[in-house]
């Protein structure tokens, strides 16, 4: 009983400390990682340097590690955030120190872990978003890859064709010669699992073949680009500097991104929102191919992009590096012109290996880089190759300001989103209307508290008292639990935890009525007392436990506010039913239990 009340107490206590200033360090390249080793390193750093600071931790994140430094004024924060970056960005951005703010409970209860809830959006401001992928973007892309695939197969066998027609989830192949059908059918079947080909009878007179996407492999397709854009957002998050995010799935094709803290939504509207990848094409310069687009006959393997001057430049369709092959992205100034701004990116071995084929292959032609946002397109540099680029180091420059390298640079640097996505649903949180609901919800569960206990005491007397004591130990424990979880707390929290306490007194109504109920049929009191909450507790048992199971579907099917008052509701249950019945029965032990012999009850 005492063990409970002192672990309530502990992990309750973190939750009336304040904010301190702290600094937050983060990866800035996709490559680095934040490790606990650099603890140490940062340790010794800032103690040389005469910073003084509370408390380093290191916590493993998707988005490669964060740690976080704790100071006791903004003075010393500011200090020792020009001076790491200094120490960790001198030559190369490696990290992201950004300020921000941790809970400033003392060391000892930080060291074993008792540390306050996290506060929703509702309760400390911020920005919501929610996004919707288009699943259609990322079909599209798997049959254009397809078809890629397919033109070199074909090639290869030589196997003449003379469109490739690609629809919704289906795409089709006009060959020259109706005889190769079958061998074509047979190789693309062999080499391109992933689509269904078919034709039409009779074979040896039909000249075009049908391919069908299986439904296994668009299904998966989704579930994966889904997974990659919360992975990416994340990443993008990261980068932002923004404490505790939420980014999580709601349903099929939707995601929720909650960024509490953050009042500048344009910044985080735009970076959260565009879909930067990167592409590296061929253009098309021959005599034969600028004919025909002045004709009007944009042959099958061309495509048409224009240029940030609106200019029109033919692009080879083959893409040759994605930003899957990058490593990093740095924004910087151009190397022959040292006052325009660029992009420099850094490509992985296989990346660097395809570059350098490419360049030793066409020295003379041009090369296209593309950035594709929201599956549009758009040249932003097509150079001629001069020569063999063998180091991976690839450099984007043109028409752009030094706030949109720096943008395109952490898009790309932190992964492009597999599929675009559309904010439909946005919504700003000021941190003085998170103050408020904090308040209100603060008051309203005090007073309904009292409310119950003035009540209880003034039916019951001294078992009113027990309920009482009861009833603070239930939310005492519900908020160490939810400290101890590390839950966000939100307003439905609030809202459960005011139902917690209303349910939670029924159990003391039964034990209470139960005991009256036995002594009016002539029980001693101490007989009184075990039979009622003996009995009692049957009763508690099965309304707790039917409670029990509609909380765990809210739980398990529920999702956002729904479920943040599930977990509440589902825990405040459980210590309801631990509070009223066996920390009340050890109170009332000990109260009636030193005395050899119960005249009489004090309980209404």
């Amino acid at each position: 009983m005492f063990g409970a009340l002192c672990f309530g107490l502990i992990f309750t206590v973190p939750n009336f400390y304040g904010e301190a200033p702290a600094i937050q360090i983060s990866p800035g390249k996709a490559t680095v990682k934040v490790e606990f080793g650099l603890v140490k390193q940062l340790n010794d750093q800032l103690n040389g340097e005469g910073i003084s600071f509370n408390k380093i931790s290191h916590a493993n994140t998707i988005g490669g590690g964060t740690i976080k430094i704790r100071f006791s004024s903004t003075e010393e924060q500011l200090k020792a955030k020009t001076f790491l970056e200094t120490q960790l960005n001198n030559e190369e951005r490696n990290y992201v120190i950004a300020l921000n703010l941790v809970s400033d409970v003392p060391n000892w209860l930080a060291a074993i872990n008792a540390l306050p809830m996290y506060l929703g959006l509702d309760l400390r401001g911020g920005v919501h978003f929610m996004l919707e992928i288009d699943q259609s973007a990322v079909i599209s892309t798997k049959l254009e890859n397809v078809a890629t695939d397919m033109r070199s197969l074909l090639r290869k066998n030589k196997i003449r064709y003379t469109e490739i027609l690609i629809s919704d989830t289906s795409m089709s192949i006009k060959l020259k010669n109706s005889s190769d059908i079958s061998k074509t059918r047979d190789i693309l079947t062999s080499e391109i699992p992933d689509i269904q080909w078919t034709v039409q009878e009779p074979v040896a007179e039909n000249d075009k073949l049908e391919g069908t996407l299986l439904e296994n492999t668009r299904v998966l397709l989704e579930e994966t680009a889904l997974k990659q854009n919360i992975i990416t957002l994340s990443n993008r998050i990261n980068e932002l500097g923004v404490a505790e995010p939420i980014v999580q799935q709601q349903g099929r094709n939707r995601i929720v991104v909650q960024l509490p803290g953050v009042q500048d939504t344009a910044k985080a509207k735009e970076i959260l929102g565009r879909t930067a990848s990167l592409e590296v094409r061929l253009v098309d310069d021959t005599p034969e191919t600028r004919t025909k687009i002045a004709e009007k006959k944009i042959p099958p393997d061309v495509e048409l992009m224009k240029n940030r001057e609106n200019e029109p430049i033919a692009l080879k369709k083959e893409v040759l590096i994605t930003g899957q092959n990058l490593t990093d992205a740095q924004a910087g100034f151009d190397s022959q012109n040292p006052l325009e701004p660029a992009v420099h990116l850094t490509l992985d071995p296989k990346g660097t290996r395809v570059f350098r084929e490419i360049t030793r292959q066409n020295v003379g032609k041009r090369l296209a880089i593309l950035l594709i946002e929201k599956g549009s397109g758009e040249v932003i540099t097509a150079p001629v190759i001069r020569a063999e680029i063998p180091g991976g180091r690839v450099q984007i420059s043109g028409s752009m300001t030094t706030t949109e390298a720096a943008d395109i640079a952490l898009l790309l640097r932190a992964g492009s989103l597999a599929a675009p996505m559309e904010i439909i649903e946005e919504r700003l949180i000021g941190p003085s209307l998170g103050a408020d609901n904090i308040a209100q919800g603060f008051n309203s569960t005090l007073w309904g508290f009292v409310a119950i206990v003035i009540f209880i005491i003034a039916y019951y007397f001294i078992f009113g008292m027990v309920s009482a004591l009861s009833l603070s130990l239930n939310i005492t424990l519900l908020i160490s639990l939810l400290s101890l979880l590390q839950a966000t707390l939100t307003l439905p929290g609030i809202a459960a935890m005011a139902l917690t306490l209303g349910m939670a007194i029924d159990s003391n109504v039964l034990i209470n009525e139960r005991i009256r109920e036995e002594i009016r049929n002539g029980s001693a009191p101490s007989t009184a007392i075990s039979s009622g909450y003996e009995k009692a507790w049957a009763t508690i048992l099965d309304s707790n436990v039917t409670t029990l199971i509609a909380g765990l579907a809210l739980l398990v099917f529920g999702s956002g506010p729904i479920r943040g008052f599930a977990v509440v509701h589902v825990l405040g249950i459980l210590t309801s039913m631990f509070s009223s019945v066996l920390f009340s029965r050890g109170l009332v032990n000990l109260i009636y239990g030193r005395k050899k012999k119960i005249s009489k009850l004090a309980i209404g």
